[in-house]
């Protein structure tokens, strides 16, 4: 098993499109964890999510959020990212980033069909000032 550097967790970050299990803290303490579609701009992690869902009210009360990423097949690897989240309610920048998004997952030729129908009214951009990483690769080795 290899200890990634932080650059090396950056790297994996966007290597493929990978999915994140993103974890908040609910206003009683639970944690509550959910996945969601992200890419990163330079250091910071950005996702999108609806303004009535239960990680928008987590992160309006707490900003503090850790994201996990893996690969779950053998040789098995994952990097894990904390940080301070910033909730961004902006209409053209929730579409640029729901296109962006869009197209990093479903490919550019149906970029502009998500970013229209996730870059709407109500839908937030969640940009995450990443402070610490961590990650392994190979686990199996």
């Amino acid at each position: 098993m290899k200890k990634l550097t932080e650059q090396e967790c950056r790297a994996f970050l966007i290597e493929q499109p990978w999915t994140a299990a993103v974890a908040t803290v609910r206003e009683d303490g639970r944690p509550h964890v959910a996945v969601v579609w992200f890419d990163m701009d330079g250091d910071d992690l950005i996702f999108t999510t609806w303004h009535e869902s239960v990680k928008a009210r987590n992160l309006q009360h707490d900003p503090r959020v850790c994201l996990c990423v893996d690969y779950e097949e053998p040789p098995f690897h994952w990097v894990m990212a904390e940080g301070t989240a910033e909730i961004i309610d902006d209409p053209d920048y929730t579409r640029y980033w729901a296109t962006r998004i869009g197209g990093r997952y479903m490919g550019q030729d149906k970029a502009e069909e998500f970013g229209r129908r996730n870059g709407v009214k109500g839908e937030y951009v969640v940009r995450v000032k990443v402070t610490k990483l961590a990650g392994r690769r190979n686990m199996t080795e």
